[in-house]
């Protein structure tokens, strides 16, 4: 009973696409940050071929990271063409534009300090006691006691929207259902003949656009508990359900939770809020429901 009731508002928060394989090129699209939990990146694109190492960036790798004006505000970029993106690319004029938001100088829990404070002592490519300040995709490198952007120039330095100095860390649980008919039997798409994937999304207040309901690790906080608190925050919250039936679901995506998942996707995020110096990276885990 509770996997029929699980399939049921699953249905009716996702959508339904024909793919070859359990990827997801499109959906991650969280609001601009009120808050620490509301931190996103519109449309971006589960794809390897996003970094390309620390000194370089591999040709369209991130556009989001150099669009004018930075989100919530009316600042503009310096502009970065393609072909000085890669920080092997020597370029002596490079005049970035300076910019923190002030509802991330005003000091918040889930900001750092600014650099410039003595009392600040950030360990890069650490963990810096609670706070996790390795990257995903290696060693980055340390200017002007600055993390540099591994994905190259952006055209913005300082922090803008994001709390942390260096990467910043979400986590983006992708969970999946086969289509199928009232019988039982997996429905195919009529043009590929595949099995038709189905995943839980929802459609962003702020922005209008489909979303994995996903969001920030906490400071401490571990991978697989940030990935079952931001679905039950972002989807479980947004539904009209009642309190048993939303435990009812609670209880069953305890146990979706517990089973074995996969990670396809952990790195860089070509996110508009990145910067020179602050950047988003994300680890996207499917959980496969086979009861509904």
């Amino acid at each position: 009973m509770a996997g029929r009731v699980l399939g049921k508002t699953l249905a009716t928060v996702s959508l339904s696409v024909a793919l070859a394989y359990v990827t997801v090129k499109s959906l991650l699209c969280r609001s601009l940050p009120a808050c620490r939990n509301s931190f996103s990146s519109c449309g971006f694109h589960l794809n390897s071929s996003v970094m390309s190492g620390s000194n370089g960036a591999k040709e369209n790798s991130h556009h989001k990271a150099r669009t004018s004006p930075y989100p919530g505000s009316e600042v503009q970029r310096s502009h970065v063409p393609n072909e000085k993106v890669a920080w092997l690319v020597e370029w002596k004029d490079y005049n970035p534009v300076e910019y923190t938001a002030v509802s991330v100088l005003a000091g918040p829990r889930w900001a750092d300090p600014q650099i410039s404070e003595s009392t600040f002592s950030p360990k890069f490519n650490e963990k810096d006691g609670h706070v996790e300040r390795k990257s995903q995709n290696g060693l980055y490198e340390i200017e002007n006691g600055r993390p540099r952007n591994p994905a190259g120039r952006t055209g913005l330095v300082g922090r803008g929207l994001l709390g942390r100095w260096g990467p910043n860390h979400a986590a983006d649980p992708i969970i999946t259902r086969w289509k199928r008919d009232r019988s039982g039997n997996k429905i195919t798409h009529p043009i590929s003949g595949k099995n038709i994937l189905q995943f839980v999304a929802i459609k962003r207040k702020d922005c209008g656009e489909w979303a994995i309901p996903g969001g920030m690790v906490d400071p401490g906080e571990k991978i697989s508990a940030a990935l079952k608190r931001e679905f039950g925050e972002e989807a479980l919250n947004s539904l009209q359900k009642s309190s048993a039936e939303k435990r009812e679901l609670e209880e069953q995506l305890q146990k979706l939770f517990s089973q074995e998942h996969l990670v396809i996707y952990k790195g860089y995020v070509d996110d508009p809020r990145n910067t020179d110096n602050a950047w988003m990276e994300t680890e996207a885990v499917n959980y496969h429901d086979e009861t509904a």
